[in-house]
């Protein structure tokens, strides 16, 4: 499957970015889609994740209450709203998708970038103060 991400862009503190990424040469609703970021110098980190019928989430204590990660089967497309942001939100941000269900029932699983199969070329999110 190829993942394309868009949304990124320059926002101020307390703003808010609508994170999407497509899908595309697969089944999509097979997946349990992951949103990663990457801010300089520092390792990917899991942001949020969501079942492959999207009715479990989970997310980062950073993200809790801020964001919101969705989907829609029926436009192969995973989301992620981001509000209240922070500069210590800037990163580029990652989706990644998962084949085996059972990867996100573990925090270990979820959490962890080589438990997913595809990713996508990431998009840039700055958050100025």
């Amino acid at each position: 499957v190829q993942l394309q991400a868009s949304g990124g862009g320059l926002v101020q503190a307390g703003g808010s970015l609508r994170l999407s990424c497509a899908a595309s040469g697969g089944t999509f609703a097979n997946y349990g889609m992951g949103w990663f970021r990457q801010a300089p110098g520092k390792e990917r980190e899991f942001v949020a994740a969501i079942s492959r019928s999207g009715a479990v989430t989970y997310y980062t204590d950073s993200a809790k209450g801020r964001f919101t990660i969705s989907r829609d089967n029926a436009k192969n497309t995973v989301y992620l709203q981001m509000n209240s942001l922070k500069p210590e939100d800037t990163a580029v941000y990652y989706c990644a998708a998962v084949t085996r269900a059972s990867t996100l029932l573990s925090l270990r699983g979820r959490s962890t970038p080589t438990s997913y199969d595809y990713w996508g070329q990431g998009t840039q999110v700055t958050v100025s103060s």
